[in-house]
């Protein structure tokens, strides 16, 4: 059994962590442990339609976002990698400054600390030069930055597809391979 941690965080982007519990759950040897921050909870209501519980029961468990006795907060519970989708920016500062206020922020220093796969599809535009830094510092701390950009060279006009095609592309980056990658070649 792989386990993944995915965190859904209070910026635009929502259906990107909803996306991969669904396709998590098509995978049968994927367990996966969902953490939803008090800022995610009005977007995913705003843009999914969905509440906080309707999106927990996609995951195999989830915890408060205070819990910090929950086994992800632990680098002993091993995983195949953790995922922040959508990761605000407050969310990459807390991860970049090691600020652990939360169990997301918390749950990402355990995997940077422990060598383990951190991908944070980061939500804002345009940059500003404190955001790019925060960008910077995960990534020398060896996290990955994925802003969910949609693949356009397949002249593809379907967003659902855009969504499958990043979510398993971001799914590959923990070395899950799904049907919903992108293939050179084939639309």
């Amino acid at each position: 059994m792989r386990r993944i941690v995915i965190a859904v965080t209070g910026s635009t982007g929502a259906v990107y962590g909803v996306r991969l519990l669904q396709i998590c759950r098509e995978i049968p040897d994927i367990e996966t442990h969902l953490v939803v921050s008090s800022g995610a909870e009005a977007t995913l209501r705003i843009e999914t339609k969905l509440k906080p519980s309707e999106l927990e029961s996609l995951a195999t468990r989830s915890y408060g976002e205070y819990d910090f006795e929950a086994p992800i907060a632990s680098g002993s519970f091993e995983t195949s990698g953790m995922i922040v989708a959508p990761c605000s920016m407050k969310t990459l500062s807390s991860i970049a400054t090691g600020f652990e206020n939360n169990l997301v922020s918390r749950a990402a220093s355990v995997h940077l600390k422990e060598r383990r796969r951190l991908v944070l599809l980061t939500r804002e535009t345009p940059l500003n030069l404190i955001h790019i830094r925060n960008m910077l510092q995960v990534t020398e701390a060896g996290g990955i930055i994925m802003p969910p950009l949609p693949p356009l060279y397949f002249e593809l006009n379907d967003f659902s597809r855009m969504v499958d095609l990043t979510a398993g592309r971001v799914l590959g980056m923990l070395g899950i391979d799904t049907k919903h990658r992108l293939e050179w070649g084939v639309d």
